[in-house]
């Protein structure tokens, strides 16, 4: 076949010709590996001489010598075996036979249809001067999609689909040496030697004329001679340099009689009077000097006490780990026969033989390893100094106009202000006695009273509310603006802008000495308790069907849209929300006003029905704001959902380290993922942040720990979007879940309280808490951890007392306990005030508000004490994970006894076929018959009857 009609043949052609002359390429291919085969044993001879000569030549010339020949060819293995052979398609010339292809390149014949689909036309796009070509990939598998069998690349679908790149080389075969008009390369191995072929060639033409010459220079080790050392002046400025001690050293000898070490010590007390010179009294007298009239008297003054600077030789060294390994001093058996018997040894044993003889009657009656210092708090109940383990009362707060006759619901301080608490404060009706008593509830005023440490009496503010508050929370960027969560489940916004100084006054009477009134013109009400009004409340269409019982700002570094997604917040104001309520949903709210919320002729009518007073802060959401998602909390099998109380996530205020990982996520683009396991879409607008979890701990009323996404997905059976069922849940504690608090100083590790138990939970771990303690007697109400130790949390009961854990002392029982309250403690909430001043405010049952100070040993940490609880975690994790395992391994054995019974009772399935009428007269017979000898031996017995009256049946 000539080089034109190679170029001009279509390609249906091409492949019938391939088939035609598949039999005979292989039978040509067979010969011309048998041929070499043949030339290679013919040729072992040279090549053992050669061998034999270059191990006469040195390495260096070696190494040149090969790499030549590597240069030469290029891509050539000898070894290469009948199975490793490609046929080439098409007719072969016999020029082209002599020169094999390297490994993993093959001839390829590409019709000019073909040409046009890669642009790799002959002559055009590749040239003889320019004979490589990359074809991406992705085509010739489309390629090969589209035209199937067709397709030129279809005897090479295997590889191309194992080839690990992105683009495939083409060389175009000029002057047609393999047989077709190109060659291609299957692998990065091949790639790379044809790529590297023309720099060899290049190579070859330049060193052809060039006669290699040997180097016969032989190199003689000359050693170095020593030279006389010469003098720069270096040691002089070494010794310039150093420090020299110049003053005399001072001894210190301590001397004590050997037979007091370790003996014990007592302490008694004695009388002064009993002892001689027991007491020295310093009586005052009268000098005679102070007699002398002085008419000038000149004295030096020393304004400061005299300062004397001195040294000791104690040389600290840094703490390091080091080791030393020495070997042990050994005798032999004459060495140690001749010490024996020498002089020295003799008077050795002679001078301390009695200490010897005295310390072993020690050893006998005391134990002289017992160290006091270390058992010197032994005595006490717990850790630490008495004086200094308690909780100390600070300040206590109570109305008897708003406060009295009600529990408090919650407790917040304020974020920016010091000394001033804020408590909510309920009705103590149950749901029946509300029902009851509506029209009394009803005019009973629903408050927040927010308290400041410069009046104990009276409160600072009011907050007034459309119903009972149980939870509420300030903003943390803006403390002016508070959310609170009704009784009936609506969301009530309040702005105390306006009263912010008056949070900031002094104590006492002074605050008001910098106000310049004139007399008789007094305000009488100056020093009365403003009320403000709520500015903005929920829907009571779309809020919540039952009371409030937590909400939470999210953190300003984050916002969530209405597909759950967690996104950048680039104004780094808290402006949402979450909610729960026991109507088995939790709510998230924005408190951004809407492009489209209302006309401006709505906001005038709105605006004259806005209460005179009130602040028009948040006046676009008044009655009309409503959740942007809604999360559902369906249970995974059927009998109802899951109620919440309680719920916590894991970003916080603060924490703004999900911001390093966000990526920008535009629109259209589905290939990011989130932590939360699923697609987040985006808006195409904001920064999706990919390091935010969106997955959110919940605890129920029913006692349950739920682990679900917030973020809603599409139904696999129903097709609608609506939250995916929780990843799991487990039913811990034997009450409603009161408090779910996240650890301050790992993110990842919860406490949660209900009912009559605790328990610690590690996110990540799916098969239960990490720790969880037995039963207390007494019924537990709310927990919180402290802010400035993370093995200490604190623990309130009904009883009026409060548990105090330490992780690090004890993990199964309270390290202190102290009453604080004669009635149940509804809410506790610790506080960092200062650094050297911790309060922690616990709110009862009866309305009154404690704060008490914590005491230096229980907010002060212990030396590495984080890492100690990170450690004491992580081995709590292990150990689940070993009972896990443990649970797997019963469960595993208790299926194989079970198989093993069913096999053996395989076996028994004859024995245990019902039986047939005729086995079952027989048995009724036997019966009967055994009844009758009975019968008959009882008669006898009586002497009824004899043997001979009636004949005994067959037993």
């Amino acid at each position: 076949m000539s080089e034109s009609d190679n170029k001009e043949v279509s390609s249906e052609g091409n492949k019938e010709e391939t088939e035609k002359n598949v039999e005979d390429n292989t039978a040509e291919n067979k010969e011309a590996a048998q041929t070499e085969e043949k030339e290679k044993d013919s040729s072992q001879p040279e090549i053992d001489a050669n061998a034999n000569a270059e191990e006469e030549v040195p390495e260096g010339k070696k190494a040149e010598k090969k790499s030549s020949k590597m240069k030469a060819k290029p891509g050539k293995k000898e070894s290469r075996t009948k199975e490793e052979v490609v046929e080439p398609i098409g007719d072969i010339p016999e020029e082209a036979v002599a020169e094999v292809l390297p490994e993993n390149v093959f001839p390829l014949f590409m019709t000019s249809k073909t040409q046009e689909i890669y642009n790799c036309k002959c002559d055009e796009d590749v040239t003889e001067e320019n004979p490589f070509k990359f074809i991406p990939k992705s085509d010739i598998l489309e390629d090969m999609k589209m035209r199937a069998a067709v397709c030129d690349f279809h005897p090479f679908k295997q590889q191309i689909l194992d080839y690990p790149g992105d683009d495939v080389l083409i060389v175009y075969d000029y002057e047609f040496k393999h047989g077709q008009n190109f060659i291609v390369a299957l692998t990065e191995e091949a790639k790379e030697i044809l790529l590297k072929a023309p720099e060899a060639e290049e190579g070859e033409g330049g060193e052809d004329g060039e006669e290699e010459e040997e180097d016969d220079t032989v190199y003689m080790y000359i050693p170095p001679e020593p030279k006389d050392w010469v003098s720069l002046g270096s040691e002089k400025e070494i010794e310039e340099s150093s420090v020299k001690e110049t003053r005399r050293k001072l001894k210190v000898s301590v001397k004590r009689i050997r037979r007091e070490f370790g003996a014990p010590v007592q302490f008694s007390d004695r009388n002064v009077g009993d002892v001689k010179d027991g007491a020295i009294d310093c009586s005052s007298y009268d000098d005679q000097n102070f007699d002398i009239k002085r008419i000038e008297l000149d004295k030096a003054v020393q304004a400061i006490s005299e300062q004397v600077t001195e040294g000791t030789q104690t040389d600290w060294k840094y703490p390091r780990n080091a080791n030393t390994q020495t070997y042990p001093r050994e005798y032999t058996e004459d060495e140690q026969a001749a010490l024996v018997q020498t002089k020295q040894c003799g008077d050795f044993v002679q001078e301390v033989a009695f200490d010897f003889h005295l310390a072993l009657q020690q050893n006998e009656i005391m134990n002289v390893f017992y160290v006091d210092w270390i058992h010197l708090g032994d005595g006490d109940d717990a850790f630490g100094s008495k004086a200094d383990n308690h909780l100390k009362e600070y300040q206590s707060f109570t109305d008897l106009q708003f406060s009295k006759d009600k529990m408090i619901t919650c407790i917040q301080w304020h974020p920016t202000i010091k000394g001033v608490v804020a408590t909510s404060v309920a009705e103590k009706l149950s749901f029946d006695q509300r029902i009851d008593n509506a029209a009394k509830v009803i005019m009973t005023p629903s408050l927040i009273l927010i308290w400041s440490f410069a009046d104990p009496i009276h409160p600072q503010l009011i907050l007034e509310a459309p119903d009972d508050i149980f939870s509420f929370a300030f903003n943390p960027t803006d403390p002016n603006h508070i959310v609170g969560g009704c009784l009936n489940g609506q969301i009530v916004m309040w702005d105390i802008a306006a009263h912010a100084d008056r949070l900031k006054q002094q104590r006492g009477s002074n605050r008001n000495k910098k106000r310049t009134v004139l007399p008789g013109f007094e305000d009488p009400n100056a020093l009365k308790t403003p009320i403000v009004r709520y500015c903005a409340v929920s829907s009571i269409e779309h809020s919540h069907k039952a009371p409030v019982t937590d909400i939470q700002w999210l953190p300003d570094h984050m916002q969530i849209n209405k597909m759950g997604v967690p996104q950048e917040n680039g104004s780094l104001q808290c402006t949402q929300l979450l909610s729960c309520a026991t109507d088995h949903c939790v709510m998230l709210w924005d408190t951004k006003a809407s492009k489209m919320h209302q006309t401006a002729m709505y906001d005038e009518k709105r605006k004259s029905q806005q209460p005179s007073g009130v602040p028009d802060t948040f006046k676009h959401l008044d009655l009309t704001w409503k959740p942007i998602l809604r999360v559902t909390l369906s249970k995974s099998e059927p009998g109802g959902d899951h109620a919440p109380t309680k719920f916590s996530i894991q970003e916080r205020q603060g924490d703004r380290s999900a911001l390093m990982s966000g990526t920008e996520n535009r629109e259209g683009d589905s290939t990011q993922t989130m932590q939360g396991g699923f697609n987040k879409p985006s808006s195409g607008k904001e920064r999706t942040l990919q390091g935010v979890k969106t997955y959110v701990y919940v605890g129920t009323e029913d006692g349950e720990i739920v682990y679900a996404d917030w973020m809603p997905q599409k139904d696999q059976d129903t097709g609608k979007i609506q939250t995916p069922k929780p990843a799991y849940y487990h039913v811990t504690h034997d009450g409603p879940v009161q408090s779910m608090q996240r650890s301050p100083f790992f993110k990842d590790v919860l406490l949660s309280v209900g009912g009559w138990t605790l328990a610690l939970w590690k996110e990540g771990v799916s098969s239960g808490p990490i720790l969880e303690s037995s039963a207390c007697h007494v019924k537990l109400s709310c927990a919180a951890w402290s802010p400035t130790r993370p093995g200490v949390f604190f623990v309130a009961k009904v009883d009026g007392s409060v548990d105090v854990w330490d992780l690090l002392d004890k993990t199964h029982e309270p390290a202190l306990t102290q009453s604080v309250s004669p009635t149940a403690i509804m809410q506790i909430y610790p506080f960092q005030v200062t650094q050297k001043q911790q309060l922690i405010a616990v709110g009862d049952i009866a309305g009154t508000l404690h704060i008490l100070e914590i005491p230096w040993s229980l907010r002060q940490a212990t030396p590495n004490e984080t890492t100690s609880v990170a450690n004491y975690i992580e081995r709590e994790v292990k150990r689940r994970a070993f009972v896990v395992e443990r649970w797997n391994f019963r469960e595993r054995e208790k299926r194989e006894i079970e198989a093993e019974a069913k096999k053996k009772a395989g076996g028994m399935a004859a024995a245990m076929a019902p039986p047939t009428e005729e086995e079952k007269e027989l048995r009724l017979r036997q019966e009967y018959e055994a009844y009758l000898h009975e019968e008959h031996n009882f008669l006898r017995e009586l002497g009824i009857v004899q043997d001979e009256e009636i004949p005994l049946p067959a037993a």
